[in-house]
């Protein structure tokens, strides 16, 4: 249908020719750098026409990338907190220590042995609990701090 106004132009800069890279650029949940993290249970929640698109872009993603050599991921959730909120199994967990130096001062450290000057203002990811619900068991739960698979009994 014809329509006697005039068509307006396109106001603002031309479309990227990254745009993944531009929105992944910017902070969201679940990105962290180098990676897209989506929660299986969330995907699986989306509405259906939504689930189909996704299902059509995955399959062509690993149709062209299924070659190469892919590694096993493990996703530890993880939540950013201040070394001097964290107890001692959280600090290994992070690869840190606190010791009390001579004066009875807390002092922390790398493993390495490297003092952190400000630990008050130093944050560091420590696992958590995931809050994503989820149908199944949270993976946590089979997931020590160290990320090591507890022994599983089979009844």
């Amino acid at each position: 249908m014809y329509t006697p106004e005039p068509i307006q132009p396109h106001l603002g800069p031309p479309a990227s020719s990254t745009p993944l890279r531009d929105y992944l650029a910017r902070p969201h949940p679940g990105v962290p750098d180098g990676y897209v993290v989506l929660p299986k249970s969330l995907a699986e929640a989306m509405p259906l026409p939504w689930q189909q698109a996704l299902t059509q872009i995955l399959a062509e993603f690993h149709q062209t990338y299924g070659h190469l050599n892919w590694p096993e991921y493990r996703v530890v959730p993880s939540r950013r907190e201040r070394l001097v909120n964290l107890d001692e199994d959280q600090l290994a967990e992070v690869g840190y220590l606190v010791e009390i130096d001579a004066d009875g001062e807390l002092v922390y450290r790398e493993r390495s042995g490297r003092r952190i000057e400000d630990p008050e203002h130093t944050e560091v990811l420590v696992s958590c609990l995931d809050p994503i619900p989820s149908q199944h068991r949270n993976a946590n739960q089979d997931t020590p701090p160290r990320g090591f698979p507890t022994q599983q009994s089979w009844r």
